[in-house]
């Protein structure tokens, strides 16, 4: 995954959005540990987990690709390492963990009975549409950078990591309303998740916004400062 590479603002220091993103990323990245340790240790099955147990091929993928996805992605938003080629060989690896996460689970969406404490009306459907986003995403970026589109792979690569994090933005949904209000009705339950990947896709496009902006000014200087001289 290869981004624009941008000086990090006076004052901020460049690894604060990265660790960010990877402290975000640890919510997932524990929860699906902690799934992986009731498969390999064979605990007792449930209603809860019983689809992991009858299918643990598809849950396990997701889980090592999402973890790959979220914390390599994390890596590639930090300006030194945009300008290495660290960052290229990361994107070699980060792509294809991004795929088999967002294949994986549209597979879980399309073929796993959810119980209802995981699901609510509809959402389904929006799992189902972001899964199908996420992965076009990659492609699409994989293709812009193939050809030489820096620009467009940036900004592509970046809406697909703002949905793969979307698990780790709604536990910060779920919290407040969990405590102030409770267990959440399966509409409510729906609306929350949705929220999640909503507020990512929004900063996402803001961040791709702003990096836009710092592109055309730093290739628009040169132009102004040679016009000053011609005249």
């Amino acid at each position: 995954m290869t981004t624009l590479a941008t000086r990090p603002r006076a004052g901020r220091p460049e690894w604060l959005v990265p660790a960010g993103l990877i402290a975000l990323s640890l919510v997932p990245i524990v929860a699906g540990s902690a799934r992986l340790t009731q498969l390999t240790t064979g605990a007792a099955v449930t209603a809860e987990n019983a689809r992991f147990f009858d299918s643990p091929v598809p849950v396990v993928a997701h889980i090592v690709g999402s973890s790959v996805f979220l914390v390599l992605g994390a890596l590639q938003f930090a300006p030194s390492l945009r300008r290495r080629r660290w960052h290229r060989l990361a994107g070699r690896i980060v792509a294809p963990a991004g795929l088999v996460s967002a294949l994986s689970a549209l597979w879980m969406t399309l073929f796993y009975a959810m119980p209802a404490s995981v699901t609510g009306p509809g959402l389904s459907a929006v799992r189902i549409v972001l899964g199908t986003g996420m992965a076009a995403a990659i492609v699409v970026a994989f293709v812009a950078i193939r050809r030489g589109d820096v620009r467009t792979h940036s900004a592509w690569m970046t809406r697909a990591y703002a949905i793969g994090m979307g698990a780790g933005t709604q536990v910060l949904v779920f919290l407040p309303y969990t405590a102030l209000a409770g267990t959440p009705a399966p509409l409510t339950h729906t609306l929350l998740m949705t929220a999640g990947w909503v507020i990512n896709l929004v900063i996402a496009e803001i961040v791709i916004r702003r990096r836009a902006r710092a592109g055309r000014r730093r290739t628009g200087a040169p132009r102004a400062a040679t016009g000053a001289r011609l005249s």
